[in-house]
């Protein structure tokens, strides 16, 4: 069956994409977030995924207010970036893994989410950025992917409870795959912020250390408040927490963190990042 490795958590706010094509990471405003992954690098070249089954939001590329849906996977043999005008470098495009996400759409209705399936899709920053963060330098993209949009935009929101169900049923399906795959999960967005309105601007230092505490070894914790009471808590753009909520229930139960940063402000934004591994990968490690 498939290897669920680990899962990599981090902000995807399109200035650091700007920040990475202006070749600014170890300016001083830019290297205590971009110093956050080493350590990921590192765990990646031992890890060596094939395949990153992505947890994020779209921002406008494929859905739109008129036509959001609360959960869609993309079931694409490829993925292409696209302006969505934020100024950013076209990158290259990533190579989907069909066969596997069609495996975890038929997982998803089994368990009885309604999603969308999209055989067509463009991927933005929300994904783009965390490859860039991952895997730097250019060229081509080491693994396949299947994304997972999540809607964090239009109202009403999926709970968090809900967004952990769902992570928790991909993570089942993952697992019921016959293939050999080796799998990173990664969860993109956040942390606390408000990009507009009244509260533009708003940081939650509390509350993003408490996310980054329980993410780990209580992901259930962070789903006793409503999607509400995260916009309330985290900002109206601070929602995003539940793209790593659904990311840590696809990883299973048994976890261990191996590196966090948190570093205030990128742009508006409590910009943070973990690493997650997988309680068989760790063992694989020692052995």
């Amino acid at each position: 069956m498939a290897h669920i490795l680990g899962g990599i958590f981090t902000s995807h706010v399109p200035a650091i994409g700007g920040a990475i094509a202006r070749g600014q990471e170890q300016d001083p405003y830019w290297s205590p977030f971009f110093d956050g992954f080493k350590p990921i690098h590192r765990w990646l070249a031992t890890a060596r995924p094939d395949v990153a089954v992505v947890f994020y939001n779209d921002h406008g590329l494929n859905f739109f207010l008129d036509k959001m849906p609360t959960f869609a996977v993309g079931a694409a043999d490829s993925y292409h970036n696209a302006d969505e005008g934020w100024g950013l470098p076209v990158q290259n495009g990533f190579k989907g893994d069909a066969a596997l996400s069609w495996h975890i759409i038929e997982g998803l209705v089994e368990d009885e989410f309604d999603v969308t399936t999209c055989q067509s899709m463009l991927v933005d920053h929300a994904l783009v950025v965390p490859f860039q963060l991952s895997w730097p330098g250019g060229g081509q993209w080491p693994v396949r992917i299947v994304p997972i949009a999540i809607n964090t935009v239009q109202h009403p929101l999926p709970s968090p409870k809900r967004c952990l169900a769902l992570g928790r049923a991909v993570g089942k399906a993952l697992r019921s795959w016959q293939g050999d795959e080796r799998i990173v999960v990664f969860g993109t967005g956040g942390l606390s912020h408000q990009l507009d309105g009244e509260r533009a601007g708003f940081i939650n230092q509390r509350y993003d250390q408490f996310c980054m505490d329980n993410l780990g070894p209580d992901p259930d914790a962070l789903t006793k408040i409503s999607a509400l009471d995260i916009v309330e808590e985290a900002g109206s753009q601070g929602i995003e927490i539940v793209n790593w909520i659904a990311a840590r229930g696809a990883l299973g139960e048994d976890v261990a963190e191996v590196s966090r940063n948190y570093h205030i402000p990128i742009s508006n934004t409590a910009a943070a990042t973990m690493l997650l591994e997988s309680g068989s990968t760790a063992l694989e490690r020692a052995a």
